[in-house]
């Protein structure tokens, strides 16, 4: 008996399958466009997550605890604004599916709407920590592990010499790279508009590569931590009133003073970073102010910068009362022979005629007066480099250059180590720079 074989099954099966999916109902335009706001909110905010506690490694260049903690406390409170959105969203939706009205589906474009507003604000910030944070684990992880350890130090330094006892603030400042632009920092509790004007939560420290890559122009690091130092030690309000009725008691004219109390915040973190790391970070600060005479000597009525020219010898006064008379001289007739006529430029004539004097009041103002907010105690008490400290600054100059590793050498000291030993040709820039980072990163 022969058996046939029945080729039209398949066929009449997919034909019943097809069927039942056409008897089926299919979501409507409408429905699937609802659905499509719902998931893209609800995936939205999944995205928009807290940052894990080793996503960015867990070496020692890796942001500490501290710092994703303090980053995902603010994206979790940002995110709960958008987890509600999406919760009425996802209530509007249901609503919108049951009586597709162009009011329900209006309603749903607006809450949508505010949800993609607030999601691309948090997503700001959150990149903004991912690119922070994620540069511990790129080339330049070393370099920026070193200036945290720098910064920490200057830290302990201040806190550990105060008249009264203070917890040392936290998280310590965190240092980051940016191209194309000039050293910065962001204060601890300040609203930032790259945060979305919200508060920042540590102190951030912006260093451009090209400084980086030159170990020996790094005073800026102690001169933005000193920013931030003049703000968590509540002197960012006290220091320009105390410089203005100093100036003014002493007969300065006014225009004279104020311009002075304007300055306050660089005036206060350049003498500051003086204190902390000695005549090296002094030199450093002559890398920048080295200008056309047209620069140097260019008063601007309502900068915050000190005119360059003044700017050095505000310096060059502090090394002076700290005991390095000679380094203040050779760097004063340096300067003096680049810029012999300081009236050249549009600095006012009562600001040079009342220079000198006010110079050496400014200076003792902010570094030989007490102050309530350092304990009763002098800045120059708090903490101070001395000459002892000069000679350890030029003996770690000599095995960075060969090397070796400083030993317990305070970490703020080795940026003026740095500069000894190039500035003194001890080595090959490349092999300095490598044996800096190395001498850090190995702490």
């Amino acid at each position: 008996m022969r058996t046939t074989t029945n080729l039209a099954a398949p066929d009449a099966q997919l034909e019943q399958a097809l069927a039942i999916l056409d008897q089926q109902p299919r979501p409507s335009v409408a429905q699937r466009f609802l659905r499509s706001q719902v998931v893209n909110t609800q995936r939205d905010l999944a995205a928009l997550r807290p940052f894990r506690p080793t996503e960015f490694g867990a070496g020692p260049a890796s942001p500490s605890a501290a710092h994703i903690q303090a980053a995902n406390q603010l994206i979790t409170h940002l995110r709960g604004r958008l987890q509600t959105i999406s919760t009425v969203l996802d209530h509007e939706a249901e609503r919108g599916v049951a009586a597709p009205t162009t009011a329900n589906l209006q309603a749903i474009l607006a809450h949508r709407q505010a949800a993609l507003s607030r999601a691309k604000a948090i997503e700001r910030i959150w990149q903004f920590y991912l690119e922070l944070f994620g540069q511990r684990q790129s080339r330049f992880a070393d370099m920026l592990l070193g200036m945290d350890r720098i910064a920490l130090d200057c830290y302990q330094a201040i806190y550990t010499g105060l008249g009264a006892p203070r917890s040392i603030p936290s998280p310590a400042p965190f240092s980051y790279m940016e191209t194309g632009f000039t050293p910065a920092t962001y204060r601890r509790g300040i609203r930032l508009t790259r945060l979305g004007r919200n508060i920042n939560p540590f102190p951030v420290v912006q260093l451009p590569n090209h400084r980086l890559i030159n170990p020996w122009t790094l005073g800026a690091v102690h001169h933005e931590v000193a920013h931030n130092l003049q703000n968590d030690l509540g002197l960012w309000n006290v220091v320009p009133r105390q410089i203005l009725a100093r100036l003014l008691q002493a007969g300065a004219p006014p225009a004279v003073a104020q311009t002075w109390a304007r300055w306050h915040k660089e005036i206060w973190a350049d003498l500051a970073g003086a204190l902390l790391g000695g005549p090296g970070v002094v030199v450093s600060l002559l890398d920048v102010l080295g200008r056309t005479p047209a620069a140097a000597l260019h008063f601007s009525p309502t900068g915050v910068h000190p005119t360059p020219y003044l700017r050095t010898l505000i310096n060059t006064e502090l090394l002076r009362r700290m005991g390095f008379r000679r380094q203040a001289s050779e760097l004063e007739r340096l300067w003096r022979r680049m810029y012999p006529r300081p009236e050249q430029g549009n600095i006012p004539r009562d600001m040079l005629g009342a220079f000198p004097e006010a110079n050496r009041l400014v200076v003792d103002t902010i570094c030989y007066q007490p102050h309530p907010n350092l304990g009763g105690k002098q800045l120059a008490q708090v903490f101070c480099f001395d000459q002892s400290h000069e000679q350890m600054t030029q003996e770690a100059a000599q095995r960075i250059a060969h090397g070796v590793d400083p030993g317990i050498m305070p970490a703020r000291f080795l940026v003026g180590a740095v500069r000894h030993a190039f500035d003194q040709q001890l080595a090959p820039p490349s092999q300095i720079a490598r044996n800096f980072y190395g001498a850090l990163s190995r702490r």
